[in-house]
Order: structure tokens, then C-alpha cells, then sequence
């Protein structure tokens, strides 16, 4: 399976959707179904019942996943692509807008 481009902790923008054009951290990343969790964004009502956890239960607003095609990593405060490159012998990720390394 080929690395992602985004991973958990990234700053992202959505760039389609009911939501575009919001910013937020990306919380989860599921790579299996190409999908992640971003902080605010997708913002759905769960009906919960009460548990011990939940003594009250009731309505929860909480994020749900979106497809990792619909967002895009912010580097500087901008929006750009990513790509990979070797730095020595580690592969690092690349901003395409401003070729400046993101992992360090």
C-alpha cells in the first residue's frame, strides 16, 4: 500500500463538499478506505443512548470522516500539493507550490 499524503496532526483545507473552504487539523486518518477526520468539519447529529459512559444519552454533533480527495494540506497558510522526495536515505514530503520539505 503506497503512503498517504496527509497525515494526522496536518493543517488542511477542505476543497470540495458541503464544507469547503473550512481549515482544520486532521484528527484520524483511515488509509484503508482513503478517508479522514478533520477537527469541525463534516459535522454530523448522533443520537445517542444512554451508557455508563453517557449517563443522560440524547443528541452528540460530532465529525465524521471525508474522503481524502476532497481536502488539501495548508503549508505556510496556503494550499498546495504534495509530492515525495529522498532526503538522504529517508523519504520526506515535498509542498509542490513551494518545493519546501514538510517532515523534518
Amino acid at each position: 500500500m503506497s503512503s498517504l499524503k496527509i497525515k494526522k496532526g496536518d493543517t488542511v483545507k477542505v476543497i470540495a463538499g458541503k464544507d469547503k473552504d473550512k481549515e482544520g487539523k486532521v484528527l484520524a486518518v483511515d488509509a484503508k478506505n482513503n478517508k479522514v477526520l478533520v477537527e469541525g468539519v463534516n459535522m454530523v447529529v448522533k443520537h445517542t443512548k444512554p451508557s455508563a459512559a453517557n449517563q443522560q444519552g440524547g443528541i452528540v454533533n460530532k465529525e465524521a470522516y471525508i474522503h481524502i480527495s476532497n481536502v488539501m494540506l495548508l503549508v505556510g497558510g496556503k494550499a498546495t500539493r504534495v509530492g515525495f522526495r529522498m532526503d538522504g536515505d529517508k523519504k520526506v514530503r515535498v509542498a509542490k507550490a513551494t518545493g519546501e520539505v514538510i517532515d523534518k
